[in-house]
């Protein structure tokens, strides 16, 4: 949360953001050890530190009831597949799109800005019981999804994790 704050300079966000502690703990440990990170946009990957992400994004076309951003989602998980961390910080339909595929994933930072989409696919995301972080405001961006996944990035590994 003090990474998100930070980020936005934005203290709503202390009541504005939706996690589960138990899901940060398991996907900081799938993170540190070496689970893939898929971003949906490059502004998202230019935000995450020391790590390599995977973003399809240039990769996508859109078509017929699918966005550019949705078919990059598609494509990386062709890439990627199950138990990946997923860091969605501008398209509500890359989000969308994420909770339509069999993913698995270790942790979803589902934090689409806007006012089209963008809340009814948190919403979405947390009503699937997927392991996630997002927020019930149209607020969001790269910045802040980029953020979340840098603490857990940034915080130490227990010595539990190292053993388990």
């Amino acid at each position: 949360m003090e990474r998100v704050i930070h980020s936005a300079a934005d203290l709503q966000y202390a009541t504005d953001l939706v996690m589960a502690e138990e899901d940060l703990v398991r996907a900081h440990a799938a993170l540190h050890a070496g689970a893939p990170v898929v971003v949906d946009v490059e502004m998202v990957a230019a935000g995450i530190t020391r790590r390599e992400t995977v973003c399809r994004l240039r990769d996508a076309v859109a078509g017929p009831g699918l966005t550019r951003s949705a078919h990059a989602i598609r494509l990386a998980y062709e890439q990627v597949g199950p138990g990946a961390l997923w860091v969605i910080g501008n398209a509500p339909t890359a989000l969308e799109e994420l909770l339509t595929l069999d993913a698995e994933p270790a942790l979803v930072i589902g934090l689409p800005v806007g006012f089209v989409g963008a809340v009814e696919s948190k919403a979405a995301l947390r009503e699937s019981g997927l392991p996630a972080v997002s927020n019930v405001s149209e607020k969001g961006g790269s910045a802040v999804a980029s953020a979340a996944l840098n603490a857990l990035l940034y915080h130490p590994v227990s010595h539990s994790e190292e053993t388990s």
